[in-house]
């Protein structure tokens, strides 16, 4: 057991070295940056859109551009986008995060915060990140991440990231509150 707890006493001083290298390295990246920065810049020849702002809207959600934010992609709430597959044919793929408004082994309703719901159906391929019995510690309320496939207006769920079970595993195996 003191070994255990020596090789987490280590990790944490590792991690705490390497975040001080990265936030150097940044530093040092900026300063010479703006060091070497033209001081006149020529114009764009496109209005630029106003930035969104990256601030949260509840405290501890991480959101914007390069952060994850809750369960995945930068805080989106919903959308599709067309891929290339292997074999050169293309396919379209929805993603969604939401709360779960209605489930069973079939199919799966979330509603994203915007008002935006969608119906999924699950299949023996849906990968289900849950407790242990998967679909079926999926409950209604539960805060969900889904990715789909879309053809012919039907969207088949590819995988389903339960937000709302996992927090509380972490929670229970103390994980994620930082070092002891």
């Amino acid at each position: 057991m003191a070994s255990y707890q020596k090789l987490i006493e280590n990790r944490w001083r590792l991690a705490g070295t390497a975040a001080a290298v990265v936030a150097t390295t940044v530093a040092g990246g900026v300063a010479w940056a703006s060091s070497t920065a033209d001081p006149a810049p020529t114009p764009s020849p496109s209005a630029s859109p106003s930035t969104p702002s990256t601030t949260p809207d509840k405290p501890g959600e991480r959101g914007g551009p390069g952060h994850r934010g809750m369960l995945g992609l930068g805080g989106a709430l919903h959308g599709e986008f067309v891929v290339k597959k292997d074999d050169g044919t293309y396919q379209t793929v929805a993603t969604q995060r939401g709360e779960v408004t209605a489930v069973s082994t079939e199919s799966l309703t979330v509603k994203s915060e915007d008002g935006y719901s969608r119906t999924y159906t699950l299949t023996e391929d849906t990968l289900v990140n849950a407790a242990r019995d998967g679909i079926d510690d999926v409950k209604t309320g539960n805060t969900v991440m889904v990715t789909a496939v879309v053809a012919d207006g039907k969207a088949t769920a590819t995988s389903v990231n339960d937000g709302t079970v996992r927090e509380a595993a972490r929670e229970k195996w103390g994980f994620g509150r930082g070092p002891r």
